[in-house]
C-alpha cells in the first residue's frame, strides 16, 4: 500500500511540476509567449556608411494596418552585428525620437533614463525584442527575457516610430519592414 501511495504522490508531484511549468513559460517575461500571435511582417538591415549595424524583424497581428502602426499592437526584433554600449543606444534613440518632434525637457530625461536602464551593452549576435502596446507602452527583451516595461503609451508610439513613421531617418528599411522581407538594405 505505500509503495501505491508512493507512486501516486510522484504522480501528482509531475503532474504540478508541468503545469507549473507551462504556466512559467507563457509569462510575459518570455520574448515567444510576446510573439505567440504574431507573424514576420518585414524585415532589413540598418548599414551606416556600409557597415552592418543590426538585421531587424517587424512582427504582427494578421489585418494590421501598419501604415497606423501606433494604433496595433507589434514587435521588433533587432539582431546586432556589432557591439554597441546600452548607453548610446538610448541616447541615439532619444535623438530619433525628439527628430519626429519637440520632447518637453522632463519627458526626454525620463525617457532617456528609462531607455538607459532598459537597454543592455550588446555584442554580434545579441538579440533586443520591443512590443508594442497601443494602450499601455512597451515591453523590451534582451535575448528572450523581459529586460523592462515601460507603462507610457506616448513612448511607446514614438520609440517605434524611429522605425515606422514616414518621417524616419531611415525610409529604406521602414519600406522592408513594413513590405515584407526584403534582400539587405542600405542606409544613410
Amino acid at each position: 500500500m505505500r509503495c501505491i501511495s508512493f507512486f501516486r504522490t510522484l504522480f501528482l508531484s509531475a503532474v504540478i511540476l508541468l503545469c507549473a511549468g507551462a504556466a512559467v513559460a507563457a509569462e510575459p517575461g518570455d520574448a515567444a509567449a510576446a510573439l505567440r500571435d504574431k507573424t514576420a511582417t518585414g524585415s532589413g538591415t540598418l548599414r551606416f556608411l556600409g557597415v552592418p549595424i543590426y538585421d531587424a524583424i517587424l512582427f504582427s497581428s494578421s489585418g494590421a494596418d501598419l501604415r497606423r502602426f501606433e494604433a496595433h499592437p507589434l514587435a521588433l526584433e533587432l539582431t546586432y552585428r556589432r557591439a554597441l554600449k546600452g548607453a548610446a543606444i538610448a541616447e541615439r534613440s532619444l535623438k530619433e525620437m525628439a527628430d519626429q518632434g519637440p520632447i518637453d525637457p522632463p519627458r526626454a530625461t525620463r525617457w532617456l533614463a528609462q531607455m538607459t536602464a532598459a537597454f543592455p551593452d550588446v555584442n554580434p549576435g545579441d538579440r533586443l525584442l520591443g512590443t508594442h502596446h497601443p494602450v499601455t507602452g512597451a515591453r523590451f527583451y534582451f535575448n528572450g527575457r523581459l529586460k523592462a516595461s515601460i507603462d507610457d503609451a506616448e513612448f511607446s508610439r514614438r520609440f517605434f516610430a524611429i522605425w515606422l513613421s514616414p518621417q524616419t531617418s531611415q525610409p529604406g528599411l521602414r519600406d522592408a519592414l513594413l513590405s515584407g522581407p526584403r534582400p539587405v538594405i542600405g542606409a544613410r
